[in-house]
């Protein structure tokens, strides 16, 4: 299924669970691979579910993901992607509405790990991303959420 801009639902980044002992506050996770659905408006929408904020999706999931500059992203902000490097062959970077390139040292960390990386814009990216999914492909995306 392509990807379309659309209003996707607003939800916090971080789930909340309430327990007996108080209210627990889990990072926004979804634990498998799903093509992304709608994005715009600041969020996407994937498996029947909606998230407000940029994602990283990883072979172990979707994660939010606290990057909103492009300009401004670095080695640290792709940690959790780089310690499954060894599962990803090509990683997409949806740097919001325009191309933009890479900073130099996360070019050279993620060349280090084997991992071939392209930005574009983030509609491009997730359009690319579950064409890739759909093949079965070893990828990553990271996409940036756009208005």
């Amino acid at each position: 299924m392509a990807a379309r801009r659309s209003r996707p639902d607003a939800r916090p980044r971080r789930g909340l669970t309430v327990t007996s002992k108080g209210i627990v506050i889990r990072e926004a996770h979804f634990p498998g691979r799903a093509p992304i659905e709608a994005y715009g408006n600041g969020g996407f929408r994937f498996a029947d579910m909606s998230h407000r904020g940029s994602l990283l999706c990883l072979p172990s999931g979707i994660h939010g993901w606290e990057p909103v500059d492009p300009l401004a992203l670095t080695v640290a902000d792709f940690d959790r992607l780089l310690s499954e490097a060894d599962k990803i062959e090509i990683l997409l970077v949806g740097m919001g509405r325009d191309l933009r390139p890479l900073p130099a040292a996360l070019r050279a960390a993620l060349k280090a790990a084997g991992v071939a990386s392209d930005p574009m814009s983030t509609g491009a990216a997730v359009r690319t991303y579950n064409v890739l999914l759909a093949e079965e492909r070893a990828v990553a995306a990271a996409l940036i959420a756009v208005d």
